[in-house]
């Protein structure tokens, strides 16, 4: 048996790499905001930013594929583990839960799996741009120059003329919520999977995850909802989704504008 088998068939080996690639990935969801945020500045300043990462086709596809195994192992270690302590216990928690457990961490597994069910719509939505996964048209036809003179894929509107669907923004309040509820626990469980629970850093330990999922939360609900109530970018948004209706539309997403303008 090698050394990766023996990490993965023990549990302490398992909650290493939950630790280790929920640590990346806190990373990532950190970057990923503050790039985001850019949206209550001027549009070239989120365009700018998206110009440069697909500019970098290397840096992009390294971190894309980065970011699936790490949410794969992360799954793959978080269910297994699940598996193994409910085997080990029976098959449940002698009372129906484990004593002092909370409900972030008694849906951990569940508020993960709906996350990973999001992240997936989400890359469909604005990184693939399938026609027809936002309600408003095809995403591929925004386009726009930057102050430099360079065209680019026009990511302000995306964001903003995406965010004015009321079903998107409920969809990705809900995955926000759930986010912030296993940020909430899973920042704090990965300090103490690491070893580094005591009873001097482990107060502080427990208010650093509470801030910092409820601020994660705080960020990307208020980029839904400043666009949704036309705070940020309506007007830009008017222009683009003209442009795109005067382009030619996919027979489906036509049928769509027409049944939303005959209401």
């Amino acid at each position: 048996m090698n050394l990766i088998e023996r990490i993965w068939q023990s549990s302490l080996g398992k909650k290493y790499i939950m630790a280790l690639t929920g640590a990346a990935l806190f990373v990532f969801v950190v970057g990923h905001l503050l790039g985001n945020l850019q949206v209550f500045g001027r549009p070239d300043l989120i365009n700018r930013y998206g110009h440069f990462l697909k500019s970098k086709p290397g840096l992009l596809w390294g971190v894309r594929v980065g970011l699936l195994g790490c949410v794969s192992l992360h799954i793959a270690a978080a269910a297994s583990l699940t598996a193994m302590n409910r085997r080990a216990l029976g098959g449940r928690y002698l009372g129906g839960s484990s004593y002092g457990s909370t409900l972030a961490s008694r849906t951990m597994l569940v508020s993960g799996l709906v996350i990973f069910a999001f992240l997936l719509y989400h890359l469909a939505h604005f990184t693939a741009l399938l026609p027809g996964m936002n309600g408003v048209g095809d995403f591929r036809k925004l386009e726009t120059t930057l102050p430099s003179g360079e065209k680019t894929h026009d990511a302000y509107a995306m964001m903003v003329l995406g965010f004015q669907v009321w079903w998107v923004v409920l969809f990705y309040l809900i995955a926000m919520a759930l986010l912030f509820l296993h940020l909430s626990h899973g920042v704090a469980s990965m300090f103490q999977s690491m070893g580094w629970r005591n009873h001097v850093w482990w107060p502080r330990v427990s208010a650093f995850a509470k801030v910092a999922s409820i601020a994660i939360f705080a960020g990307y609900a208020a980029i839904p909802i400043a666009i949704c109530t036309r705070m940020v970018g309506a007007d830009y948004a008017e222009k683009r989704k003209l442009e795109l209706k005067e382009a030619p539309q996919p027979a489906h997403v036509a049928a769509a504008i027409r049944r939303k303008e005959s209401r």
